[in-house]
């Protein structure tokens, strides 16, 4: 299984990107999918994730309000909405995804995830 993000790119504050990720190779075709990111020096960070439908979602509290997480299942895509986008939303974002057997709550937790992709960096300037 392969993810491949993409769209990352350098912002000025209050602007606006999308972020895509497309999955292939052998994966079931019910999956979760979540983004994450990691700035230099801190933790990885849960920024939101999507259930196989697209039925549910969740986000972190940094994020909420600001971002919107969509997935396009015939195109095996997720896409990371980031509006009014602020300096500390500058990381490289990475995207990840399980097939489904735990509840969507556990979602938050980057070790439930076994795929990934290499990440695409987001840079937002004040």
């Amino acid at each position: 299984v392969q993810l491949q993000a993409s769209g990352g790119g350098l912002v000025q504050t209050g602007g606006s990107l999308r972020l895509s990720c497309a999955v292939s190779g052998r994966i079931g075709s019910k999956y979760a999918m979540g983004w994450f990111r990691q700035a230099p020096g801190k933790e990885r960070e849960f920024v939101g994730a999507v259930n196989w439908d697209g039925s549910k979602t969740i986000y972190g509290d940094s994020v909420k309000g600001r971002f919107n997480i969509s997935r396009d299942n015939p195109r095996n895509t997720m896409y990371l909405q980031m509006n009014t986008l602020k300096p500390e939303d500058t990381a490289a974002y990475y995207c990840a995804a399980r097939e489904v057997t735990i509840s969507y709550t556990y979602y938050v937790n980057p070790a439930i995830y076994p795929y990934w992709g290499q990440g695409t960096q987001v840079t937002v300037s004040s």
